[in-house]
């Protein structure tokens, strides 16, 4: 059975892999909107992109429109294998849970 990723297993960074993993054909996800996905405050989302961002799991664009600040993310490529593999390992322990035991 493969490994959980501890980076991930936390459930406020698993619902931000999922929700980038998910759009990870579109453009970046706004802050605003992730927040709101995540059900998260600024802070504890900021927070967590940051501990996702240096395990290179995430990439944060800062920019402005305007006047206004702007902050988006995206899943990198890593980020996207780390949580593919998580997802896999979750599968197993279910499959497993699912199998029925050996008769012996």
């Amino acid at each position: 059975m493969g490994q959980p990723d501890e980076l991930i297993h936390q459930s406020l960074r698993l619902k931000i892999m999922a929700a980038l993993y998910a759009d990870s054909d579109l453009p970046p996800l706004e802050f605003s909107r992730l927040k709101s996905l995540a059900q998260a405050t600024d802070g504890n989302l900021g927070s967590h992109l940051t501990t996702l961002e240096k395990a290179g799991y995430v990439r944060i664009d800062k920019d402005y429109v305007g006047k206004k600040p702007r902050t988006r993310v995206a899943i990198t490529a890593a980020g996207s294998r780390a949580f593919r593999s998580h997802v896999d390992y979750l599968r197993e322990v279910l499959e497993a849970a699912m199998d029925p035991p050996a008769s012996a």
